[in-house]
């Protein structure tokens, strides 16, 4: 195999849709010769001109000087047949998610490539192996799969099938960071890593909003304020697409063996039959005009004519009390009229009221997991008094912080969301999807999220994170919660949570 660092490497592209455009387009900023083949010869030219203008934009942006777009718009060429691709190092196909579409290409491929010459896949859900099983050489197999849109999104999964030989993992490694992306090295596996581990956010919201225990506006602007998403996952699903989220949640949840960790909930179903499946249709979760959500429910709780008063605590909770004393709420001895505070990880507001005998009807539980500084999550049993869960609210919102008040939920709705985030992204390193850096690295560079699962771990405390999943699992009785062995046994041990196996 030629190195991916030869001034002469030339890469095939099959398709010439937006993610062939993209590749194209990175891989002629690199330096490589890239060339196009589509079976229409028109979709073929119009990607040809749309990469040029994007490096025409560049230009004008001053991000590239016009020599460099010149040359690089050169380096893009047009293919008329898949005979054009016998003198390539590497070829890329990124068509139609269909296998049997996809095995007859690679066949052909095969027909016609150097023995030396890498063959990979843009696939986002469809086993490497299975696309393999077409060629003589399964050795130089892999899947090469980019993040639409391709110039935006750095990085690049590279992914290791039953047969791939480690020199084609490694010049493909090599060829991602000439291409400018950062690539992660992934285990063969139903959604590979990013798809696969993306689940969590958003199929965990979905069953919270399913639950009744808050509403999608409310879940979103916990998650961007509270824990630094810049996206809610009810935003995200929309962007997506539900016909996109749904069907690769399916396909993960199968590949797994319907392991409940992947499972989604009837809502997510319902909006799929409803035809309501986001942006591209004007109706998801929110209502959209012009690309933009209208009409979207207030997250933030109104205390209506409630005034701040002092509050009691439940049960001596040194954390609640500083956060208390900072913002400066009066705490007094509980006088059987006054709101009682507790901060409860991974209980709800019902086994909190009973663990601390709390009056239920006077007790808010306050959410101290993660960022208090613009929004505070706060959280009641059944039953409880309106009245008194209003005048926290009030005493809260004085000191210009946002409330969104919430039902009775083991976890409230951050705690439930980060952690189920977190353990994935600890079954992913227990099962070898990827090593735990890469994990980290792929979540945040593939689905934009403020932390690594694993960094996330850390960032809540591995104590904490696997108190929540306990508590998660033993209220609901479901094993969807049941926490990894990753986790319990770096937690048990006190170790770090990237240590190895």
């Amino acid at each position: 195999m030629k190195s991916a660092s030869a001034p002469d490497y030339i890469l095939g592209i099959v398709g010439a849709g937006a993610m062939g455009q993209g590749i194209a387009q990175v891989a002629a900023a690199g330096g490589i010769t890239a060339i196009l083949f589509d079976l229409s010869a028109e979709a073929a030219g119009t990607a040809k001109q749309a990469v040029s203008s994007r490096f025409h934009r560049l230009v004008e942006k001053g991000k590239m000087s016009g020599a460099d777009a010149q040359m690089a718009i050169s380096r893009v060429q047009i293919a008329g047949s898949l005979e054009a691709f016998a003198h390539c190092d590497a070829v890329v196909e990124a068509i139609v998610e269909k296998i049997d579409v996809k095995r007859a290409v690679f066949s052909d491929l095969e027909k016609v490539v150097s023995a030396g010459c890498i063959l990979a896949s843009n696939t986002s859900s469809i086993p490497i192996s299975s696309i393999a099983q077409a060629c003589t050489h399964k050795n130089r197999v892999a899947g090469l799969h980019f993040f639409n849109p391709v110039p935006l999104m750095r990085l690049v999964e590279v992914i290791r099938a039953a047969e791939t030989s480690e020199e084609t993992i490694a010049t493909l490694t090599a060829l991602g960071k000439r291409m400018t992306r950062t690539p992660v090295t992934v285990t063969d596996s139903p959604g590979f890593l990013v798809n696969m581990g993306g689940r969590a956010y958003t199929t965990e919201a979905l069953r919270i909003a399913h639950e009744q225990v808050a509403s999608p506006s409310q879940i979103d602007a916990i998650m961007r304020d509270c824990h630094g998403f810049k996206m809610g996952p009810f935003e995200l699903l929309d962007l997506t697409g539900i016909d996109v989220n749904l069907p690769v949640s399916t396909i993960v949840y199968e590949g797994y063996l319907h392991d409940p960790r992947f499972k989604t909930a009837p809502n997510h179903w319902a909006m799929f039959h409803a035809g309501r499946l986001g942006r591209k249709t004007n109706a998801g979760w929110y209502d959209y005009e012009g690309g933009k959500p209208v009409g979207v429910p207030s997250p933030d709780h109104e205390a209506a004519s409630a005034e701040p008063g002092p509050v009691a605590l439940a049960a001596g909770d040194d954390a609640l009390s500083a956060f208390c004393n900072e913002l400066g709420v009066d705490i007094i001895q509980d006088d059987g009229t006054c709101p009682i505070l507790a901060a409860p990880v991974g209980l709800d507001a019902t086994g909190t009221a009973l663990d601390t005998e709390s009056d239920p009807r006077r007790l808010v539980c306050v959410d101290l997991i993660g960022d208090r500084t613009r929004r505070i999550t706060l959280m009641t049993a059944p039953g409880a008094d309106a009245a008194t869960r209003d005048r926290v609210a009030a005493t809260f919102a004085a000191t210009g912080r946002k409330v969104t008040a919430i039902r009775d939920s083991p976890g409230f709705v951050g705690q439930r969301i980060a952690a189920m985030v977190a353990n994935l992204g600890c079954y992913m390193a227990e099962i070898g999807l990827a090593s735990p850096q890469d994990i980290d690295t792929a979540m945040r560079l593939g689905l934009n999220y403020p932390r690594g699962p694993l960094e996330l771990v850390e960032h809540i405390g591995t104590s904490n994170c696997a108190t929540i999943l306990e508590a998660l699992q033993g209220i609901t009785g479901e094993d969807r919660y049941r926490p990894t062995q990753w986790l319990s046994r770096r937690e048990a041990l006190n170790l770090p949570i990237h240590t190895p196996s």
